[in-house]
């Protein structure tokens, strides 16, 4: 089968095109033929080995695929890795049946980052109906699904951050009430004037100065979940300003939902849902070939990308 594989950690000048013998499934495991794999934020600090969880070489990238089973069955998996390929072998337990009302491009933009919008909105940001909510890279695959998540949850204003004219209109389109330039020196000033006073609910993916901006907007009992590090610039807080606000500020690992099939399966049914009903949709941003995946990882790292990233295998 074709794949990429990384012999050594760095950029994307590390991923190489190879050819590599079939997996073959274990016991319990079942072999899928992957339509569609998608491409993420995490996975260019997969591939310099400075993700949340440590990393083995060699290694296939690829977190999230969707495909097809023995028998013809459509399924989508989050993997540790290994979706950039044409096969892979996962546990059966870890495959979830695509709807017949969702296509595999929709339900490849879906998979990751409609489940992660779904828990930090629901399960740690726990946004209640009228809340106001700030969704960081509001034009990304996460924010633009958290925007229209949010919005059908019943918030009362939802904040976009954005840069640049393309995607500040894209987030308006989605249903956001305001877009505000994620580049501002003076964020917290422009988001609390665009939401007409303080907010609820934050979803914090840059780290840096953007976080320290955006905790500053926050109501007594407002809530900061922190969903990346995108400048990979740490941040530090006093607890007596999380005492003197009663600010709560909290993390979010897509693996930590997926460890607990309880939720996991919830927020899997409500995103599949609002996706088949019409509810939800994801913003395709482009689809590449495996060829082209060191473009992709360029762009997606540079911030140059709107929507989701995928992998067509075939190409």
């Amino acid at each position: 089968m074709k794949a990429i594989q990384i012999q050594e950690f760095g950029g994307p000048e590390v991923m190489n095109l190879v050819e590599l013998p079939d997996p073959v499934p274990a016991e319990g495991e079942v072999l899928v033929e992957i339509n569609r794999a998608g491409v993420n934020f995490s996975d260019t600090h997969i591939t310099n080995d400075q993700y949340v969880a440590r990393q083995q070489l060699p290694l296939i990238p690829g977190i999230e695929f969707v495909g097809v089973a023995e028998g013809g069955r459509r399924v989508a998996a989050v993997v540790p890795n290994g979706s950039y390929a044409e096969k892979i072998a996962v546990p059966e337990s870890s495959l979830v049946e695509i709807p017949d009302e969702i296509d595999d491009e929709q339900a490849a933009g879906i998979m990751i980052q409609g489940v992660i919008a779904d828990g930090v909105l629901a399960i740690s940001g726990n946004l209640k109906p009228g809340e106001t909510v700030v969704v960081g890279a509001a034009a990304g695959g996460t924010g633009s699904l958290a925007v229209q998540l949010a919005r059908s949850m019943g918030a009362g204003k939802v904040i976009g951050l954005a840069s640049g004219e393309e995607k500040q209109r894209l987030v308006l389109d989605l249903g956001a009430d305001a877009v505000v330039d994620s580049r501002s020196e003076r964020l917290a000033e422009e988001v609390t004037a665009a939401a007409g006073g303080q907010v609820d609910v934050v979803l914090e993916m840059a780290g840096g100065n953007s976080f320290d901006q955006l905790i500053e907007t926050l109501r007594p009992f407002g809530r900061m979940v922190v969903v990346g590090i995108a400048t990979r610039e740490q941040n530090e807080l006093r607890t007596g300003r999380l005492l003197k606000n009663s600010l709560s500020v909290t993390g979010f690992w897509l693996m930590h939902l997926l460890a607990r099939p309880d939720l996991a399966r919830d927020s899997i049914d409500r995103v599949f849902g609002a996706t088949a009903r019409g509810d939800l949709k994801a913003v395709v941003g482009g689809t590449y070939g495996l060829s082209e995946v060191r473009r992709v990882h360029q762009d997606i790292a540079g911030r140059k990308t709107v929507g989701k990233l995928l992998l067509d295998p075939t190409r």
